[in-house]
């Protein structure tokens, strides 16, 4: 059988395996699916048993799963929820990150380049990760739940911008303006969504949940197209096209009926976390580069300090969005979901290795950090706040919250 057909089977097996491990080790610890795609990858990848191989095709998944994740973040925010305090202590929060994730950065970094690739990873926040279990928990509606949400958004969101303007390869000043124009095309975008309420959209819909037409799928992909490509053609992160896709398509469906909506967003779910976003956590553990990071004392050393410093450069300031009245522990709980980072830090150390700014090692420390915050840092969170998560499948733990 041909190496591209086998690494295509052993990447929809580790799919499939990933949630039923996930809920079988849910009955002592929560332990997010993402983790055990990322391990099954590097299981069979070239790291360990060298069964399945990076190839076009699973890159070419790889990269439509990593904007359907960022699709799916931008579909989940609630604007109204975090508008106010929530959001604007969520800024200042990340700004602060950005100045410590730079500062502290270059202090591991061999060049200055290096130093800001690793400070902007930093800054990030799993916004796709730690919203279910928030959710799962009965905290989303809650001040502590809102805070969590305005944490993640900016978390997510600001790295992006970051992206945009300092790793675009051009002057930052210029990247600034070319943003700006992506912000006003989107922002208008928006506006014209929110204005109307859309009834023959909405009609169409209802009239293609069960049948082959499935418009609101098509029109998924149709508003994440048009957005990802607005923002290649700008020379932008394609993420952040993928990211206003999401909240475009929110504010569109914002005056569907409750079951229409449910539906819709069950649909998307299917075709996201059940097919795309797996394929690239999965490829993400069999392109990992454990050999860099075991053949180099430094890259061992630096996973630790990383990690100690998702908590300082990211946690630390987003204990800033702590609500009114909050306690010790509740703020150290927001910290820890704060700190929880993986997929911008995924994307951020490939286009540093891809640049030559990064070390294939540092980039594996990175990411390795990254998933230890992922596995550790959200069910301590839990642990401080005396809750625990219902133990559920990987569909129902990212269930869409319900549109404002």
């Amino acid at each position: 059988m041909p190496t591209d057909s086998v690494t295509l089977i052993l990447v929809a097996a580790c799919a499939a395996l990933a949630p039923v491990l996930a809920r079988g080790v849910g009955r002592y610890a929560r332990v997010p699916v993402v983790v055990f795609e990322i391990l099954l990858g590097l299981l069979v990848g070239p790291a360990l048993l060298g069964w399945a191989h990076p190839d076009a095709v699973t890159e070419g998944f790889a990269d439509f799963g990593l904007a359907m994740l960022f699709f799916l973040a931008g579909s989940e925010i609630d604007v109204l929820g975090i508008r106010g305090r929530p959001f604007r202590t969520a800024v200042i929060g990340w700004l602060v990150s950005l100045g410590l994730g730079v500062v502290l950065g270059a202090a591991f970094a061999p060049s200055a380049a290096a130093g800001v690739f690793i400070g902007i990873a930093l800054t990030s926040t799993a916004l796709g990760t730690i919203l279910p279990t928030v959710r799962d928990a009965g905290e989303l509606k809650t001040p502590f739940g809102r805070a969590v949400s305005a944490v993640g958004t900016v978390g997510e969101f600001g790295p992006l911008v970051a992206i945009s303007v300092f790793l675009s390869g051009r002057a930052p000043g210029r990247s600034t303006v070319v943003l700006l124009l992506f912000v006003a095309i989107a922002g208008l975008a928006l506006f014209l969504a929110a204005r109307h309420t859309h009834p023959r959209m909405h009609a169409v819909i209802e009239g293609t949940l069960r049948t082959s037409g499935q418009f609101a799928v098509r029109l998924v992909l149709l508003v994440l197209a048009v957005l990802v490509a607005l923002s290649i053609f700008l020379d932008l992160d394609m993420l952040l096209g993928a990211f206003a896709a999401g909240l475009l398509f929110r504010t569109l469906m914002r005056d569907a009926s409750r079951e229409t909506r449910e539906q819709v967003e069950s649909k998307v779910d299917a075709v996201g976390y059940g097919f795309l976003v797996p394929v690239f956590f999965v490829s993400t553990g069999l392109t990992f580069d454990l050999d860099a990071l075991l053949d180099s004392p430094r890259a061992l050393v630096l996973l630790p300090v990383f990690l100690v410093l998702l908590l300082v450069v990211r946690g630390g300031p987003s204990m800033l969005s702590a609500p009114e009245g909050a306690d010790r522990r509740e703020k150290i709980s927001l910290g820890l979901f704060g700190a929880t980072g993986l997929p911008i830090i995924v994307a951020v150390t490939a286009i540093g290795v891809e640049t030559g700014d990064l070390s294939s090692a540092t980039a594996a420390s990175l990411v390795g950090a990254g998933l230890l915050s992922v596995l550790l840092f959200p069910l301590l969170a839990l642990m401080l706040r005396g809750t625990r998560p219902r133990v559920r499948a990987q569909g129902d733990d990212l269930e869409a919250p319900e549109v404002a």
